[in-house]
């Protein structure tokens, strides 16, 4: 595959901006709050969900033992929460068809 270049926080509020014939500020201000709402709903019920698109979860992981990769010592890694990613079944299909 040739080398695409990403799309930029730029490129997206621009894109909108057009799509909807709005400024990019209010295409801006519509990612911040969508961004906003994930993270207050993940803390309140652990998930977010963007219809037809993906679920944020929080995944609690344990706490273990691990390695120091400099020093090869032994150290405890404690137990934490991390958001998660799961692309939703139309999207996924659509991104990467199964033959």
């Amino acid at each position: 595959m040739a080398d695409a270049k990403r799309m930029g926080k730029m490129e997206l509020f621009a894109h909108f901006a057009d799509k909807f014939d709005l400024k990019r500020t209010v295409a801006r201000d519509f990612f911040d709050e969508l961004l906003s709402l994930s993270e207050r709903e993940l803390k309140r019920s652990g998930e977010f969900v963007v219809p037809g698109m993906c679920k944020l979860v929080v995944q609690k992981r344990k706490a273990r033992e691990g390695r120091n990769p400099k020093t090869g010592d032994k150290m405890e890694i404690p137990a934490t929460k991390v958001p998660a990613f799961s692309p939703g079944k139309l999207f996924k299909e659509k991104v990467a068809p199964q033959d």
